[in-house]
């Protein structure tokens, strides 16, 4: 008996702390994720001073046009404006929400550099933001480093443009909200409405949230942080909603979905022409508001299967809020009237969220975005003459860049909708009734 004591004592006297608590435990995960970290970090540093020197020399002729003038001539001239209390109500050129005007203004904080230094400087710190924050998530037991890698390598593939274009801290806004979900619901919510305000868009963010509390709590933050900022905005600045009279009158611009079709079109026989207009290059000419209306009604009916698709929902993982998002901004992108090539930060943003988690379903979605992405670099700025001239090449240029899209924009649906809503099983049918013979002793 005394024996038989001692063995079945001995594992809880002779443990030993230093094993029970060793690198096993502790330094097990570190290890293999450390050598990849270290190569996100080198990456980072070396694309972006790429980058950085492809914007230094933007006036080279090989490099196609100035892509910074947008930010010397657009937004510092807004900030003029914008120092002096008041939004450019009268500028057609200002199509931007109230929170726009604190990101242009905000260069103004660094004022022993000139504008264009000072919002490059931010932009720059805007990226490093949503690299971290994709990193830190990727970090997390069950998670994964690929959207920090898509992110970090996926960008430069715009050239210098995401540096002389605001879209990069939009991003930011929309990717912070969205990884703040898992943890605070509120915070998820403020920064969708921060975003929104900025720039529309990251309010479909959260359309995939699942239902019941959170997406009451979310809503509700969103609803006081977007109504508190936007009452701040109102008391600082005069005319704040300036910039929806100035959403009416835009036309279908040729990086469209609608302005390949005209392009096409035009290699037909069709007479319009090309425009500078509200700050784009638009078609001008016969069935262009037909084009336009067409876009609209579109972009409803996508509303309205995404609507169906957050009804119907039965099944919802960690990814699925990412992957709502991913899939309802292409949506709106693909049936906008307008492709901005800087669109594509958004959507590399939120592809890039959505790798984070092991259960995406839009892996084959984000390897679409990417290549659309280095299509878009070619076509603006490198070959935009071509757009514009709607030359074959450049044609063809778009046909291949929104036909990516359009095909990334039904398959992140397709993937979301098959991920959500079961399938109806079909009612299984009974064991098959025999006919049941009995012999009478007659019969026999």
């Amino acid at each position: 008996m005394m024996k038989r004591h001692r063995l079945l004592a001995r594992p809880a006297i002779t443990a030993d702390p230093a094993v029970t608590a060793g690198p096993a435990v502790t330094a097990g995960p570190a290890r293999p994720a450390a050598p990849a970290v270290t190569a996100l970090l080198l990456t980072w540093l070396a694309s972006r001073a790429g980058m950085l020197w492809l914007l230094a020399h933007d006036s080279l002729p090989m490099l196609g046009g100035r892509v910074a003038r947008e930010v010397w001539r657009g937004y510092h001239h807004w900030y003029g404006t914008l120092s002096a209390g008041a939004f450019p109500a009268r500028d057609t050129l200002w199509q931007y929400p109230p929170g726009a005007g604190p990101v242009l203004l905000a260069p103004g904080a660094l004022p022993w550099w000139t504008y264009l230094q000072a919002f490059v400087a931010l932009t720059v710190a805007a990226d490093a933001v949503i690299a971290l924050a994709l990193a830190r998530t990727g970090l997390r037991p069950g998670r994964s480093l690929y959207g920090a890698a898509l992110w970090v390598g996926g960008l430069p593939l715009l050239l210098r443009l995401p540096l002389a274009r605001y879209d990069v801290q939009v991003t930011a806004l929309a990717v912070v909200s969205l990884l703040a979900l898992a943890r605070s619901t509120r915070v998820c919510g403020a920064f969708a409405a921060l975003g929104a305000l900025v720039k529309v868009w990251p309010a479909l963010a959260l359309l995939g949230v699942p239902r019941g509390r959170d997406t009451r709590s979310v809503w509700t933050s969103t609803a006081v942080t977007g109504a508190s900022f936007l009452a701040l905005l109102a008391l600082a600045f005069r005319d704040p909603l300036a910039f929806l009279l100035q959403q009416g009158g835009r036309g279908v611009q040729i990086e469209s979905l609608g302005g390949t079709v005209l392009s096409l079109a035009s290699h037909a026989g069709w007479p319009g022409e090309v425009r500078y207009r509200y700050g784009a290059m638009e078609f001008t000419g016969p069935g262009v508001p037909a084009v336009a209306h067409l876009s609209l009604a579109l972009t409803a009916a996508a509303f309205g299967l995404l609507l169906l698709w957050r009804i119907r929902a039965r099944r919802w993982t960690e990814a699925t809020p990412y992957d709502a998002a991913l899939s309802a901004v292409l949506l709106f992108t693909v049936t906008s009237r307008v492709i901005s090539p800087q669109y594509m930060i958004w959507l590399l943003g939120l592809a890039a969220v959505c790798l984070t988690s092991r259960h995406t379903t839009q892996r084959p979605v984000a390897a679409l975005v990417l290549a659309a992405t280095a299509v878009s670099s070619v076509i603006f700025p490198l070959l935009y003459p071509e757009v514009i001239d709607r030359t074959w090449t450049g044609t063809a240029l778009m046909l291949v860049r929104n036909g990516l899209l359009t095909t990334a924009a039904a398959l992140s649906l397709i993937r979301l909708w098959r991920s959500g809503i079961p399938r109806a099983v079909p009612a299984a049918r009974g064991p098959r009734r025999h006919r049941q013979i009995i012999r009478t002793p007659a019969a026999q």
